[in-house]
């Protein structure tokens, strides 16, 4: 089976400004005297707060959980003193209750955090409460608890466990400096996730433009016959898991369903390494790595951060901003977050913190659409975005809908690739949640 420069259909090459920080080793982000950590960090029902004002806590400790299966708790990042629970923004737009603590600055651990069995003596069922306990959830940028998404063993066979190395976004780079230097704890998560899935194959996709993290993953798992890397066409939406699971694996994910119905899992590589984590540390999801990066930052990063730090803390450490910021950007440039205070605080799936200078986001004048039929050829998933977004402009959802609006990924390529730059991914992006809101009311 080849594994070199696979590719999907549609897709677009554009810069990815990752030279600035794809040198720079992962260093820890200071310590912050003060954290703001959410208690909905992830798809499905937020966490009720396990701690109240004046309660002392310690790192690892949970702070905060839900009885409902589509969730994950939260944990305390520093040991100190909870001094209140507010409600903010997280860095994807959506309000949440956060538990203030201040910090001692001593990290006290908690007693639960202990390193758990060898994975050999693991049953799945203790690796599957390992990392339900632990909080895990997709780190590439989905936050679906991990449990709950590996839950689908109990009744699809899942053959091929893919993690996802590709790390398409521009200028992001905390995967890639992962798989530089903790390589063999991705391994061991694969491991530990091929165990529970009872997966027979496993694969770790990299695209082309990451070949020492290829040659150094290549290393770590030359012991092993059934992990394999294969190396990825660099192209956007590669990360994306359904053009993931084609270009590896060839099978074709229907519309509307899951990997898992074709027998394929995806995981990102954070995610790995923070199963590898909970089982070797017993360490649970409250630090991660965050790109702090952009023409606006004055000494780009790769920082091990702890979840509920503020924007505004990184780009201090980072030296501050250059020049003027025009855009904050949480995530990816494609796929991310604009934000509007620097006091919002990093959560689990915050990726990394981009700032962009006025001359880097000067808005281009939007003209009629030409019907080039760019926007056709770059759309990975086979839809027609000049339509969609005709028919949501004018508020006629319905025959959006027709051409399979809800189908849209909104990666952004289209957008990116319209000569007249019509407003296409947010225009279809609206049209799918006034289509959502609409089949719940029926």
């Amino acid at each position: 089976m080849r594994l070199e420069n696979l590719t999907f259909k549609g897709g677009i090459h554009i810069p990815d400004y990752k030279e600035l920080t794809k040198d720079k080793a992962i260093e820890r982000a200071n310590e912050p005297k003060v954290v703001y950590i959410p208690l909905h960090q992830h798809v499905g029902t937020p966490c009720e707060a396990l701690v109240k004002v004046g309660d002392q806590v310690k790192v690892g400790q949970k702070i905060g959980e839900s009885k409902a299966f589509v969730s994950a708790p939260v944990h305390s990042s520093v040991s100190g003193i909870v001094k209140g629970i507010t409600t903010m923004y997280t860095p994807v737009g959506i309000k949440s209750k956060c538990i203030v603590i201040e910090s001692d600055g001593q990290n006290e651990k908690h007693e639960s955090v202990k390193p758990r069995n060898d994975l050999d003596k693991l049953s799945a069922e203790e690796i599957f409460d390992i990392i339900k306990e632990a909080g895990i959830v997709g780190l590439g940028g989905a936050a679906y608890p991990c449990h709950a998404k590996i839950a689908v063993a109990d009744d699809k066979k899942v053959d091929d466990l893919i993690i996802n190395g590709a790390e398409c976004e521009p200028y992001l780079t905390c995967d890639y400096r992962l798989m530089l230097e903790e390589s063999d704890k991705i391994i061991f998560g694969l491991k530990a996730l091929m165990k529970y899935l009872g997966s027979q194959n496993g694969y770790i996709g990299v695209e082309n433009n990451k070949m020492d993290a290829v040659k150094v993953l290549e290393e770590a798992i030359k012991e092993e016959s059934n992990i394999k890397v294969a190396t990825l066409k660099t192209k956007f939406p590669q990360g994306d898991s359904y053009r993931m699971v084609y270009s590896i694996t060839g099978k074709k994910v229907p519309q509307g369903g899951h990997c898992n119905d074709v027998g394929v899992m995806v995981n990102n590589v954070a995610t790995a390494y923070a199963i590898a984590e909970a089982i070797i540390d017993g360490k649970p999801l409250y630090e991660r790595v965050v790109t702090v990066t952009g023409k606006g930052i004055k000494e780009p990063k790769n920082l091990l951060v702890k979840i509920g730090t503020t924007i505004g803390d990184l780009i201090e450490q980072c030296g501050g901003f250059n020049g003027k910021p025009a855009k904050i950007v949480a995530g990816g440039p494609m796929t991310g977050t604009a934000q509007f205070s620097l006091d919002t605080p990093i959560a689990k799936c915050t990726s990394g913190i981009i700032v962009f200078t006025e001359d880097q986001v000067k808005p281009a004048p939007i003209s009629d659409c030409i019907k080039c039929g760019k926007c056709l050829q770059v759309c990975s998933v086979g839809l027609q975005p000049l339509f969609i977004s005709a028919y949501s402009l004018k508020g006629n959802y319905d025959v959006a809908e027709r051409y399979n609006a809800t189908a849209c990924i909104e990666c952004g390529a289209c957008s990116y690739i319209c000569p007249a730059k019509r407003p296409l991914t947010e225009s279809i992006k609206h049209a799918k949640s006034e289509i959502k809101a609409r089949r719940k009311k029926s």
